[in-house]
């Protein structure tokens, strides 16, 4: 068996599609214009790229876009200001500060000052609390991408033993309170775990996510499970290139699993299109509307 290849590109192409609509629909019977401010600080190539790229979608599904460059001795306070100010302007519904800061800047501090109703990242302590106890909050775009990969495979993922290989503050944590939100059995899997192999082995939905390049081997996996597959990895080549890979054996894996994210053109698409989708619910939420159709 080889498993069916889940599509990241496509699938987020259609979220964006979505957002474009719901963007559409909330100009006309509402009258406002949902916006997205980001800000960068200093020159990181890949942040750049990363910016460049979430203000062009941000445009191209009819939002407004603010973007914030600043140089890399941007002092802290400096920053403060900047996010209070965008807390502070009607115009802008969702803040995100690009990862990572220079080392003089507190991160925790940067992201716990950006208002949780504008919070499109979902890293903010209030809206982690919210997910945590099953109210409408704004989740991290990463974990939320995944559900819907895993969803376009198996549209009811209830009942469904998952395992979570990683748990990070960004991905692995939520990523679990999503999934149980969709009512599957959840473990969360970690350095300490026991036989890793065997727990991993159970699971009908395998969500890894701990950053090792091909950790998880294709005979931990069940036969017919769903894989999604969140790492990014850089490895060398015997002929010295660079390649990436995700934290799946993917070629082993595909020969066990019914559905299998590839790296690249998995899950990394997906981020973005939903920064897109949490920026529009965020314009909602503050607005008092409910919120769009999943």
């Amino acid at each position: 068996m080889t498993a069916y290849r889940i599509d990241g590109k496509a699938i987020a192409a259609r979220v964006r599609a979505d957002v474009a609509a719901d963007v559409d629909r909330i100009k006309r019977e509402h009258g406002f214009q949902p916006g997205l401010a980001v800000v960068l600080v200093g020159e990181d190539p890949a942040s750049k790229v990363y910016v460049r790229n979430k203000a062009q979608q941000t445009v191209e599904v009819g939002m407004q876009s603010f973007e914030h460059k600043l140089s890399e001795d941007t002092t802290e306070a400096f920053l403060l200001d900047l996010v209070a100010k965008l807390n502070a302007d009607p115009n802008v519904h969702g803040i995100l500060v690009q990862m990572p800061l220079p080392k003089h800047i507190d991160s925790v501090k940067v992201l716990d000052s950006i208002d949780p109703a504008k919070d499109v990242d979902g890293f903010h302590p209030m809206n982690v609390g919210k997910l945590s106890i099953g109210e409408r909050a704004l989740a991290p775009c990463t974990p939320v991408g995944s559900i819907i990969l895993a969803k376009s495979v198996k549209h009811d993922l209830s009942g469904l033993e998952a395992v979570v290989v990683g748990r990070s503050n960004i991905v692995g944590k939520p990523m679990a309170q999503l999934l149980l939100r969709e009512n599957c059995t959840v473990t969360i899997c970690h350095s300490r775990t026991r036989d890793l192999p065997g727990v991993v082995k159970r699971a009908d939905l395998v969500v890894a996510a701990i950053g090792k390049p091909e950790f998880v081997k294709g005979d931990w996996i069940k036969p017919g499970a769903i894989v999604i597959d969140v790492g990014i990895n850089r490895i060398l080549k015997p002929d010295g290139k660079g390649k990436l890979v995700g934290d799946v054996a993917y070629a082993e894996a595909a020969e066990v699993a019914s559905a299998i994210t590839p790296v690249p053109g998995g899950v990394g698409p997906m981020t973005i299109a939903c920064l897109l989708k949490n920026t529009v619910e965020a314009a909602l939420m503050q607005k008092g509307l409910p919120a769009q159709a999943a």
